[in-house]
């Protein structure tokens, strides 16, 4: 069972392993141009095309937003415990532990894992998680609020969208929905092209401290996906879907607003994210193999 996890996983490695050959050879790859249209294009065309065609109960999948919605808040409660008791700056941490990478490699997993309806279940984490990191994973570290992300992002309306046509059983017009399927094919493998070409970029300052944060987030992974299962009593796919959302590793979209409002802890960050990415190659294939 564990070779067969192994290849869910490798698949999912070796893409984020091309994008991290590209940076070591320098080849051309703008970051931000990528995600720009991954967020702005990739993302709401893949839930759309996605939640519209797969058969899920539309109250699990609210359930699944809900349970997003709370894991967060769960980690930032014990995140934000945990940083003052090791007397670290909870504006440089608390983000990164409060968000996991769950679109760069939650998506690719899940659907390899569980199938098309897994992955829509995913989705509605990836929903809830992609809000929090541009809203507070920007407002933490800056120290100040703005709502206007939140309102001018098209992957708010996607899933609106999404949520009526699923409830209605209505269907889009068939060349719509074909560009959509097109669109929303290119998020996933651009996804972890900038993951591997991101990861290159990081370094590992203190080794102790991203080792001891990575540990501390897996242990509250552990914690918060239980409640969960047990508190909305997830069984099948979504079950899954939960689990594995809260056991990714530590998002690297986070870094950025890190680097950009305390520069001063970007290396300790970094190397938390880098350290946290890396566990995935035990913690995913042990998750699915004994847990999911």
């Amino acid at each position: 069972m564990f070779l067969n996890v192994l290849n869910v996983v490798l698949p999912v490695l070796i893409c984020a392993g091309i994008g991290y050959a590209l940076a070591l050879i320098k080849a051309p790859f703008d970051n931000k141009i990528i995600g720009g249209i991954v967020s702005r294009v990739g993302y709401p065309t893949l839930i759309i095309s996605h939640l519209s065609t797969t058969k899920i109960a539309v109250g699990t999948f609210l359930d699944v937003m809900a349970a997003a919605a709370l894991a967060i808040v769960g980690f930032g409660v014990l995140g934000f415990v945990a940083l003052k008791a090791m007397g670290l700056p909870v504006r440089a941490f608390l983000t990164p532990l409060m968000h996991g990478n769950v679109g760069n490699i939650g998506l690719p997993i899940t659907l390899l894992a569980l199938g098309d309806t897994g992955m829509a279940y995913t989705m509605g984490f990836v929903v809830v998680v992609l809000v929090s990191i541009f809203t507070l994973g920007m407002w933490i570290p800056a120290g100040e609020f703005s709502a206007k992300k939140l309102a001018t992002s098209p992957i708010i309306y996607a899933v609106i969208l999404s949520l009526i046509l699923m409830t209605t059983g209505y269907r889009l017009p068939q060349p719509v929905a074909k560009s959509f399927d097109i669109l929303g094919g290119l998020s996933i493998p651009l996804m972890l092209l900038t993951l591997g070409h991101t990861l290159e970029t990081l370094q590992i300052k203190n080794l102790s401290r991203a080792v001891l944060l990575t540990v501390l987030h897996l242990v509250m992974a552990v914690l918060i996906a239980s409640g969960l299962v047990w508190v909305f009593g997830f069984s099948g796919a979504e079950r899954g879907a939960v689990i594995l959302c809260c056991l990714m590793p530590s998002s690297v979209a986070t870094y950025l607003f890190i680097d950009e409002h305390v520069p001063e802890y970007g290396p300790d960050v970094a190397g938390f994210i880098l350290v946290s990415t890396l566990a995935t190659i035990i913690v995913l294939p042990v998750a699915l193999s004994y847990w999911v």
